[in-house]
């Protein structure tokens, strides 16, 4: 080829070519299936012997769905319409929907749960949710002495002295934690505290007669101002309130009390870390069942004669101590994933030992930690079905009642189809909040 033929001939192009569009099988339905359904020939074998698990269930599953009945008022009224077909008969749930919502709860006081359950709304949305006002903080605080005060009714004075007097017990741990001149006089007023708020007659042997200053105060109260509700006793709360008072009091008491009993394990003073080592693996090596018969029946005997006692609330704290124990063990292994370098940044700061945790120890530990604690909180949600072994009608134990009655004696999957449905979303909101969780905070960019 002569030099003149080499400089007129092109070797690379002067101008780009149009683009073009992607093959079929690389965009849409298409590559996600061969992606996620049929990317080896392992998955497609699974693929295949899923969808005809899937294709058999349904199969099944469709002409007795297909046959409901909803308006019936027992199972054979249920099967004399269904006239010998194979059908669900749903009308068990109609029939019984308030019962398997609220138990014996009084049904002209309804309104109470729900506005409980509305409020819980909206006193958890600033905790989860950024975009809620901070300012409606408060609110989260109070929402509790509301909810007993709506659920078990009686004088609005009774929550409000509590709740005085955990704000008076704050003030006293604030200024326990001042100087080391001041610890003596804040452990003097800490135990005047519980002489005054939490000592029933005898408990700690105090013959001054200032407990009754304190329940006369609240009596005097309501009696200025009477401002009370029916009391509904704790026998005739069931069903899914139940279910959810239990849950929501659990996990929001095993959290926080959780990350006190991780911080204690790891402490290097031996008697705060001996207490919180026995306390979590006891109570890991002993079954929730055990802890709730313990609740019913062996707790009166350790209390003093005459002592009442409240079912619920022992259940309540049963509950939470177990919940606590596996919630300390998930936030120790999201502080010990963190590397050593933080806690050495965090003594370069000069800050001392509760600040290094508010600011950069623990935010990071729980961040790594929130699928084991979700984890956790969905466990603890359903073992309160457990509370049927001690008398609570529950979901299940209501469930149980209803298939007694001569009207429902025979039906059975609808029901905890139905029960197993309202678990599933509440345990699948919390999954969903998790991973929503994790994609915010998430820092890095992988």
């Amino acid at each position: 080829m002569s030099d003149t033929h080499a400089q007129t001939v092109a070797f690379v192009r002067d101008t780009m070519l149009p683009p073009e569009e992607p093959p079929s099988n690389a965009t849409g339905a298409i590559r996600w299936m061969r992606e996620n359904l049929f990317s080896g020939w392992l998955s497609a074998i699974l693929t295949v012997l899923s969808l005809l698990a899937v294709a058999g269930l349904v199969y099944e599953l469709a002409p007795w769905l297909a046959n409901s009945v909803w308006n019936a008022s027992s199972l054979t009224e249920c099967r004399a319409i269904l006239d010998g077909a194979s059908g669900a008969c749903w009308a068990v749930i109609r029939v019984n929907w308030l019962q398997l919502m609220f138990g014996f709860y009084p049904s002209h006081l309804y309104w109470r749960p729900i506005l409980a359950f509305v409020l819980l709304i909206v006193a958890v949305a600033p905790v989860l949710f950024p975009a809620v006002p901070r300012k409606l903080m408060w609110f989260s605080v109070v929402y509790p002495f509301i909810a007993v005060w709506l659920l078990w009714g009686g004088s609005v004075w009774g929550p409000v002295m509590v709740l005085l007097g955990l704000a008076v017990l704050g003030l006293f741990i604030m200024r326990a934690a001042e100087p080391l001149g001041t610890v003596p006089t804040s452990g003097m007023a800490v135990v005047l505290f519980l002489a005054l708020f939490f000592d029933p007659p005898g408990w700690l042997n105090l013959d001054l007669g200032i407990f009754p200053i304190v329940q006369n105060l609240a009596d005097l109260l309501g009696r200025l101002v009477p401002i009370e509700l029916e009391s509904v006793p704790s026998r005739e709360f069931g069903g899914f309130m139940i279910s959810i008072v239990i849950g929501v009091a659990g996990i929001a008491l095993s959290l926080p009390l959780g990350i006190l009993f991780a911080l204690g394990r790891q402490s290097n003073m031996p008697l705060i870390k001996w207490i919180s080592v026995t306390f979590i693996e006891f109570i890991r090596g002993v079954p929730l069942i055990t802890l709730l018969f313990t609740a019913s029946l062996l707790l009166n005997y350790f209390l003093p004669p005459g002592t009442n006692f409240d079912l619920i609330l022992r259940v309540i704290i049963m509950v939470t101590l177990f919940a606590t124990a596996y919630m300390a063990e998930v936030i120790r292994g999201g502080l010990a994933a963190l590397p050593r370098g933080q806690y050495e940044a965090a003594d370069a700061l000069g800050l001392d030992y509760w600040k290094a945790q508010r600011l950069i120890i623990m935010p990071q530990a729980l961040k790594i930690s929130i699928p084991g604690i979700v984890n956790t909180f969905i466990g603890l949600f359903k073992d309160t079905t457990l509370v049927v072994f001690i008398g609570i009608l529950d979901p299940i134990g209501r469930a149980s009642a209803i298939r007694a009655t001569s009207d429902w004696q025979g039906i059975y999957w609808e029901l905890f189809i139905f029960i197993g449905a309202v678990f599933f979303v509440f345990c699948f909101s919390m999954s969903r909040y998790s991973m929503y969780l994790e994609r915010r905070l998430k820092t890095d960019h992988r």
